[in-house]
């Protein structure tokens, strides 16, 4: 479903200004709830653990797929400035520049003011390691990664996809990011149920999180003078995370704001030690976290203009 060049801008100029309010009706909390809704009814099927996880995922990203196209279809057909604004508010949805910076300050703030039990809990609410044991480096450490690695999830992805085929391709990656981050465990309850959604999420990023490579190298150049570094970084040491796309960003961080990335963290309280990302810099202070987010935001101001082309392209070649 083709948009008109302008619901992009407007869908980021909505984040930027909105952020993520926690009282108003949100798909993607909607996608939480039904996910733990539907979660016990397809194990109960009579049918293998990867399987029953395949045809978990396969029904959710088919029923958000269909269900906002044939909701934006039918708004746009009423009344074409209908069908517009709503492709501008579910886009909207899917991105969370606002929400990422917000989220990454608060424990900035709370590691200023000496609080590492408050930073502990509010990066905790962000990653998905183990926190209760984190010194000051640590926490920062793990802020950094997170606003490196969730450009791409909540800024980079979501715009790349509406720019492909507007608000519902979109909302089926936010839908496909959703399951990953729900579902998408290697603990024995999920290696087998999650393991669809964890692979479909791994083939949806891995594009987008290619594309952030020189999005963000351009942006340290215009915020550090470090595009180099950034673009070298990410391709020296980008494949050596575990993850196939989550190193690309976070090396290009680490190479954009001169720290070290990755090495040891704690998941489920075992030790996992990471390799590290940008071998030779200096380790994450406290004066990273707003860096990283200013990084983040730079890099979603150059992407912002790439996807509205991008969407203008798409228009002309099938509108």
């Amino acid at each position: 479903m083709l948009i008109e060049w302008y619901v992009i801008p407007l869908a980021v100029v909505l984040d930027l200004i909105a952020g993520d309010p926690p009282r108003w009706p949100h798909p993607v909390r909607t996608m939480g709830r039904l996910i733990d809704g539907l979660e016990p009814v397809f194990r109960k099927l009579p049918l293998f653990g990867h399987l029953a996880g395949l045809l978990f995922s396969f029904s959710l990203v088919s029923l958000t797929g269909f269900g906002i196209w044939a909701l934006v279809l039918f708004l746009t057909r009423w009344w074409a400035p209908a069908g517009t604004i709503i492709s501008v508010i579910l886009i909207y949805y899917t991105i969370s520049i606002r929400s990422l910076y917000e989220a990454a300050m608060v424990v900035y703030r709370a590691l200023s003011r000496h609080d590492l039990v408050a930073a502990r809990e509010s990066v905790g609410m962000i990653v998905g390691r183990d926190t209760s044991e984190m010194v000051e480096m640590d926490v920062a450490r793990a802020t950094v990664e997170t606003v490196a690695e969730n450009f791409v999830d909540g800024v980079l992805a979501p715009l790349f996809f509406a720019a492909l085929g507007g608000a519902p391709l979109a909302m089926v990656y936010r839908m496909i990011n959703t399951l990953d981050a729900m579902v998408g465990y290697r603990t024995p309850a999920y290696r087998a149920f999650g393991w669809a959604s964890a692979r479909l999420d791994d083939l949806v990023n891995w594009l987008p999180a290619r594309l952030a490579m020189p999005m963000i190298a351009l942006a340290a150049h215009l915020a550090f003078g470090r595009g180099r570094k950034a673009w070298r970084t990410a391709w020296r040491d980008g494949r050596r995370h575990p993850s196939p796309n989550a190193g690309r960003p976070e090396a290009a961080f680490a190479g954009g704001l001169g720290v070290k990335l990755g090495g040891p963290s704690a998941y489920d309280g075992k030790r996992v030690d990471k390799p590290f990302l940008g071998d030779g810099y200096g380790d994450v202070h406290l004066e990273h976290i707003p860096k990283a987010c200013g990084l983040m935001m730079v890099a979603g101001f150059c992407w912002a203009p790439v996807a509205t082309l991008l969407s203008m392209a798409m228009a002309v070649a099938f509108g």
